[in-house]
């Protein structure tokens, strides 16, 4: 799935990597809220969903070497945040939805998880 496809699919708003939205391609996907999840959420050009702002999160999904982070419910990060998301080149959209019903979506429409069925 390509990352403007998870954009759609969560009328996801895009605050850093619009140019990468065509070129991201989406293997699977992980939710997480606390840190100590964050690296058992994600993997390897999955995207994660977290409703964590904290500089952590990038540098976590750094090291995963994730395909992008989805900020759930809404909320906004920090200008350090996507200062460092644009350093480290990780996308990171926006979107109302929970974790729950945004994991959901991306499901019905094809993406799985990271439990190696994928």
């Amino acid at each position: 799935m390509r990352l403007h496809e998870v954009r759609d699919i969560l009328k996801a708003e895009v605050l850093f990597g619009e140019d990468l939205l065509d070129s991201t391609i989406i293997l699977g996907g992980g939710g997480a809220d606390l840190m100590e999840d964050l690296m058992s959420a994600v993997a390897k050009g999955a995207v994660l969903l977290t409703g964590l702002t904290t500089q952590q999160v990038i540098q976590t999904a750094k090291v995963a070497e994730v395909g992008a982070v989805v900020i759930v419910r809404g909320k906004r990060p920090s200008p350090e945040f996507l200062d460092l998301a644009r350093a480290f080149g990780i996308p990171v959209l926006r979107t109302q939805y929970s974790m729950f019903v945004a994991s959901g979506r991306l499901y019905m429409n094809g993406l799985r998880g990271l439990d190696g069925s994928w």
